[in-house]
C-alpha cells in the first residue's frame, strides 16, 4: 500500500445516508451533509479551507455544511481529496 493512501479506521469511515444529490454522512467529526459538484455550473472559484488553496472553476470538488438546523451557513467548499482527509489536518490546519 502507498504511504498517500491509509486506510480509515471504522469510527472514521462515513455512513453515508443518501437524500436526492445530497447525502449525509457520519465522521468523528460529527455529522455533515455532503454534495459533490462537477464545478461546471458556477464561473466561481472558491478557497478550500483543508489546503487554503483555490478551487479553480470546472474543478469537481466537495461542498458540506454541518447537518443541523441552520448548519447551511457554514458551507464550505472543499478539493475532493482534502474533504475526505481533513481529520488528518490536526488542529489550527483547517480555516474555520
Amino acid at each position: 500500500m502507498s504511504p498517500r493512501r491509509m486506510r480509515r479506521s471504522p469510527e472514521e469511515r462515513p455512513e453515508p445516508r443518501v437524500y436526492g444529490t445530497e447525502r449525509v454522512e457520519e465522521w468523528s467529526d460529527g455529522e455533515w451533509v455532503v454534495r459533490s459538484l462537477t464545478g461546471s455550473a458556477s464561473g466561481k472559484a472558491y478557497r478550500c479551507p483543508g489546503c487554503d488553496q483555490e478551487i479553480r472553476p470546472g474543478t469537481p470538488h466537495t461542498v458540506s455544511w454541518p447537518n443541523w438546523a441552520g448548519g447551511e451557513a457554514e458551507r464550505r467548499h472543499w478539493h475532493n481529496p482534502c474533504w475526505r482527509n481533513r481529520l488528518r489536518l490536526g488542529p489550527g490546519r483547517s480555516r474555520y
